[in-house]
């Protein structure tokens, strides 16, 4: 993408190319690299559709309950005429109400039931049970980096050909056994569905994503950097497209300095002084939910693209990020403690995917004696750092930049495991490098 291109341009190019390749290329498949609010659900959603009105049996496979049911709710909202299969559980409450109101949309925990309909979508752990039926024409992989490899083995006997969307910078697929046996095979089942298709079919097309709709012209150079080195790419709006206002006059403390500072240049780091503590360090928890409470004290308003008239920053539209669950509780806890409620607290885990006005973020070294390879995970980073549209605040301790560089790295080095850059240390250190230029120290 050139410079002087228009993001929507560039966009509307890149989707066009992978419509073509997936409609009418030769390929047996097709990857997608979608940098994070880069339209991917967008994408999957007019690729369905297409393929629908092509005559194309298919299937959508995607990794969680809750991600299948927003796919089945964008796909009959956008294509109401469309029959569609909503393949769940056994389990009460199987699906998301929501769909009820869709009269085009069949529920069923049988894929016989579905049988007939020209798109079915599940999550990768049901269709693993489907079997006794025609292989599919088409399937459409969503978040497939997220998924396991053994998922997609699983799930391969029952498409023809497919199209695999996702994000490469986020969590590597989660495994709750250890996989150090299988490190370096080519079938390696904890390894993501895409690093094992790649590695079987190097010559399948991979195209990308090259705008982020989400993260403003403050946020995408640095993620884009730090995260995605090889793929990079570019906000879709421009510096003065965004602002956020606060309007309610502040108190002259850290807190509400380092709130100036994110609504002026979209980042802000509000460090603590160095010391090594608990994982729910009061003090560090206190900062955030101080920093939430006081960005509501000050009733922020937010001016973008798609609100250009402004609208109020509510407990709706700020969420906070932790690395673990317990600091997400204990987080949640001073919020009410504070008269918060209505703010998304969770694990990046859990906020993969969601988006928000403004993020609040815990930083995963913050007062840590050690960088282990579960806090160094770049996708843990990534994630906790562009799920915002105007700002995002990280609270932590002075000392990681010095931890960094004196903590070695501990974990073997196994022969076949590609190595995967940037690693945790060059990520964390380019985005503190950049944090500390928008610090307010206590």
């Amino acid at each position: 993408m050139s410079a002087e291109q228009e993001p929507a341009e560039a966009a509307g190019l890149a989707t066009e190319q992978i419509l073509r390749d997936t409609l009418r290329g030769s390929a047996r498949g097709v990857v997608v690299d979608s940098p994070p609010g880069a339209g991917k659900s967008t994408l999957v959603v007019r690729a369905a559709r297409e393929l629908a009105a092509a005559g194309r049996r298919l299937m959508i496979v995607a990794q969680t309950n809750a991600q299948v049911d927003d796919l089945v709710d964008r796909l009959a909202v956008a294509e109401p005429e469309l029959p569609l299969g909503r393949l769940h559980s056994s389990d009460p409450s199987p699906y998301d109400p929501l769909l009820d109101r869709h009269e085009q949309v069949r529920k069923s925990a049988k894929i016989g039931d579905l049988a007939g309909l020209p798109v079915v979508v599940s999550t990768a752990a049901k269709w693993a049970w489907v079997k006794d039926t025609e292989p599919w024409e088409h399937a459409i992989v969503d978040e497939a980096y997220q998924m396991r490899s053994d998922s997609l083995l699983a799930v391969g006997r029952l498409f023809e050909r497919a199209l695999f969307v996702g994000d490469p910078g986020q969590l590597d697929p989660f495994a709750v056994v250890g996989s150090e046996q299988w490190a370096g095979l080519s079938y390696d089942p904890s390894a993501s569905a895409v690093t094992t298709l790649l590695a079987h079919n190097p010559d399948l097309p991979q195209r990308r994503l090259p705008v982020s709709w989400r993260l403003p012209a403050s946020a995408a150079p640095l993620v884009s950097e730090a995260f995605y080195p090889f793929t990079p790419f570019r906000s879709g709006t421009g510096p003065d497209d965004r602002t956020l206002r606060l309007t309610a006059a502040g108190d002259g403390s850290p807190v509400d300095r380092v709130l100036e500072v994110a609504a002026e240049s979209g980042w802000g780091l509000l460090e603590l002084p160095p010391r090594h503590t608990p994982r729910t360090d009061p003090e560090a928890v206190a900062a955030v939910a101080q920093v939430v409470r006081r960005l509501l004290d000050r009733r922020a308003v937010a001016h973008s693209e798609r609100e250009p008239e402004g609208t109020a920053v509510g407990a709706d539209r700020i969420a906070v990020g932790t690395a673990h669950r317990d600091q997400a509780a204990a987080v949640r806890a001073a919020l009410t403690a504070l008269g918060v409620e209505g703010v998304s607290v969770d694990t990046a885990n859990r906020l993969q995917g969601m988006e928000f006005d403004v993020t609040v973020v815990l930083h995963p070294l913050s007062g840590r004696p050690d960088a282990t390879a579960f806090h160094l995970e770049t996708g843990r980073l990534c994630v906790l750092a562009s799920r915002h549209r105007h700002a995002c605040v990280v609270v932590t301790r002075a000392g990681i930049p010095e931890l960094l560089d004196e903590y070695p790295s501990a974990e073997p080095v196994r022969l076949g495991v590609e190595v995967k850059f940037p690693d945790g240390w060059e990520a964390h250190q380019a985005v503190l490098a950049h944090l500390a230029e928008h610090a307010v120290r206590v």
